[in-house]
């Protein structure tokens, strides 16, 4: 490709918006251009490396046995009702309506049609185990995107589903797609780091994500130095800081004037954070609601914080949580700043994290304003379901090993894995036989990854004060040609071009620049672009019978013999691809 050709143009300012290095490089560079907020048009350099990051992800799920397929991004919004997914994520879906007044949903995911899919044309154990996999458009409305590339309305993603007779089955399907999933990260030179999560929307039995560490990302992350243990802080589990033992006391009432939070609360009495039971108040609503809803008091010992997430989960799932308003904390005769689990209505479901349930003569409030209760004790003076509802911080002991603390790192979610089970067989109807002749829904797994966030990624892994320093395996070209002073030197000209001709021929892919502008503006392009090699042709190059070839990002070039230059370019090539393999 000559650039002179070659549509698009790269930018000499930061665009103003811009949040993150691969936000602001993949514009200037001109791979990307927005069109609105989270969607983003590619442009011909773009294109070529999201082209090659596909083929990577193609190559290892054909690799690992996944077949390939290509599923409708227009889905009816019944078959979304029939797994009641349609209110579970009413905030994202695009809602789509046909001349016949047909309700449509643009896919966000395919789990629903590939099960249908599948329901269609599965008989037997003998159809199974089966991996179909697309690499398909998803459009979601998402209420924030950000970050380029990193969170979109319109994006593209490899979804993966397989399926099996049982979990063992499910085990190795699993495990293939993790291994694959491995391999191409690696090659595409995204370091990740597997982390336990939190299923969400899709459901199942457990997942995990593949994360890329870097503070460009939106995800929190908690890892163990010690033994490894990684989770997001939406999973993440860890040892609560010990209870004092002593024998449950007598329930006394104390004045607390003006003592509405945990620290005025525990600087009044003169004791620490971990002898207080915090309360927080929410409405569960089912998803797409805004009026009624269920009242949870939520009960956590006043060191720690609450993990809406585990709160939801503790609820059975299926709700979103908003805070009381003050209408609706006064509805429920509680006395905001002191609040009690003690004489809670019968209306209003109660949780309590472990640590209350492990700690004695706590510190509550006494649902009357001004004043508090000591030496509570859940079961005892109250009742509520006892569950992990607390959020792991930075510097709590691990859960895994003995000694070990959590770290806390910043993280983009590059891709992840659920074991499904038949989450979305049973309420789906999709049923086969076994060997025995029984009628059986298979168990699931599916496994999604972001094309457009490895493209990031490898931006926001491999970059420096001048540009992208593309992986040999995804940039746009093999090489990057610039020819100097082409309009001034006919010899040199002639030369550029059989150069390219040649190098054209061997299979690498060369971007020729042979625009008419200064050898600055050439060579910082070349660099804010990334392409791995640069290979320059000059006068001066010419009379000495050599090039000049430089890795991207390397302190120093090398001079080399024009009769040698295809073989040596050819040489560093496979070298760099063979760093990223």
């Amino acid at each position: 490709m000559r650039m002179s050709q070659l549509f698009g143009h790269t930018l000499r300012e930061t665009p103003a918006d811009a949040e993150t290095a691969s936000h602001y490089l993949l514009l200037r560079a001109g791979f990307i251009d927005q069109l609105m907020a989270g969607v983003y048009s590619y442009m011909p350099l773009g294109q070529r490396t999201k082209h090659r990051v596909e083929q990577i992800v193609r190559e290892e799920m054909d690799g690992a046995g996944a077949q390939e397929t290509l599923l409708p991004a227009i889905q009816p919004r019944e078959l979304w009702e029939e797994t009641g997914r349609d209110a579970l994520m009413s905030d994202v879906l695009f809602p789509v309506v046909d001349r016949r007044e047909r309700m449509l949903v643009l896919g966000p995911t395919h789990e629903e049609v590939v099960t249908s899919l599948f329901r269609d044309h599965a008989r037997s154990y003998r159809d199974m185990p089966v991996t179909l996999y697309q690499i398909q458009m998803k459009f979601r409305d998402e209420a924030r995107p950000r970050a380029g590339l990193q969170r979109l309305r319109e994006f593209t993603m490899k979804d993966a589903y397989s399926f099996d007779m049982d979990e063992e089955g499910l085990d190795a399907s699993y495990g293939a797609m993790f291994e694959a999933y491995t391999r191409i990260f690696a090659r595409c030179g995204v370091p990740i780091v597997p982390v336990e999560a939190d299923s969400g929307a899709i459901g199942g039995k457990g997942s995990q994500e593949f994360v890329f560490l870097t503070e460009a990302g939106e995800d929190h992350i908690v890892i163990c130095a010690q033994c490894n243990y990684a989770a997001n802080t939406e999973k993440a589990e860890f040892v609560r800081p010990p209870a004092e033992g002593e024998e449950a006391l007598a329930v006394e009432e104390i004045e607390t004037p003006g003592m509405t939070t945990i620290e005025e609360l525990a600087a009044f009495l003169d004791v620490p954070t971990a002898r207080t039971a915090k309360a927080v108040f929410y409405t569960a609503r089912n998803f797409g609601e805004h009026s009624g809803g269920e009242p949870v008091f939520v009960v956590i010992r006043g060191d720690l914080q609450v993990n809406e997430v585990k709160v939801v989960n503790a609820l059975g799932g299926g709700v979103e949580l908003e805070p009381m308003t003050d209408a609706e904390v006064a509805a429920a005769g509680i006395v905001a700043g002191y609040a009690s689990p003690i004489g809670v209505a019968d209306n209003v479901r109660v949780i309590a994290d472990t640590s209350v349930a492990q700690s004695p003569n706590l510190v509550a409030g006494a649902n009357r304003e001004g004043f508090h209760l000591r030496n509570v004790n859940h079961g005892r003076d109250w009742e509520g379901a006892v569950s992990d509802i607390a959020l792991a911080e930075e510097g709590h002991a691990c859960v895994r090993c003995d000694g070990g603390t959590l770290g806390m790192e910043r993280a983009i979610e590059m891709g992840h894995v659920f074991r499904l089970g038949v989450t979305y067989s049973e309420p789906l109807n999709a049923v086969v036989l076994d060997s025995e002749g029984e009628r059986r829904f298979p168990t699931m797994g599916c496994y999604g990854l972001g094309v457009d966030r490895i493209v990031a990624a490898a931006v926001e892994a491999h970059h420096d004060d001048d540009g992208i320093v593309w992986p040999a395996a995804v940039a746009p070209f093999d090489v990057h040609l610039v020819g100097l002073g082409l309009d001034r030197d006919e010899a040199v000209a002639a030369e550029a071009v059989a150069l390219y001709e040649e190098l054209t021929a061997t299979g690498l892919d060369v971007l020729f620049d042979d625009r008419e502008e200064s050898p600055g503006v050439k060579f910082n392009d070349a660099d804010l672009i990334g392409v791995p090699l640069r290979v320059t042709v000059s006068s001066r190059n010419h009379k000495a019978g050599a090039v000049e070839v430089q890795r991207r990002g390397a302190e120093q070039s090398e001079q080399v013999a024009r009769a040698e230059a295809v073989a040596r370019v050819g040489a560093l090539h496979e070298a760099a691809r063979a760093e990223g393999a």
